[in-house]
């Protein structure tokens, strides 16, 4: 599935790296829920597909807010969403619903984007 950018930025969060690379992510992981929801496991993709807005959805909120403080506990709550999804992918491949293969380099991708949300908090302190 490929991504289309909306060309006008007109929020702060379009323009954010961290933004851009976590609702990068997001297209794969909703072709896994998609996949697990034509297998019938419906609470494991509505749970994946959750988990998986939360991490872009709480970098957009938190983009809107007064005050580096209030982002950063945004941001906070988007990095427990990473490892909320990572930790399903883990479950679903000890489960059996989906391959290590297939996830491996997603569980890269997620780790790389904690990494970075880590660091863009930080830098709201200077």
């Amino acid at each position: 599935m490929e991504q289309r950018v909306v060309k006008n930025q007109l929020f702060r969060f379009q323009t954010m790296d961290i933004w851009k690379r976590a609702s990068k992510i997001s297209m794969p992981l909703f072709q896994i829920a998609d996949k697990l929801e034509k297998e019938k496991k419906f609470r494991f993709a509505e749970q994946l597909r959750g988990a998986t807005l939360s991490i872009t959805n709480n970098i957009a909120e938190g983009s809107g807010s007064t005050s580096s403080k209030d982002f950063q506990n945004f941001l906070k709550f988007s990095r427990r969403s990473v490892f909320e999804v990572a930790n399903i992918l883990m479950i679903l491949v000890n489960a059996e619903h989906i391959n290590i293969n297939d996830v491996g380099k997603h569980l890269i991708e997620l780790d790389e984007i904690s990494k970075m949300i880590v660091g863009f908090s930080k830098s709201l302190n200077t």
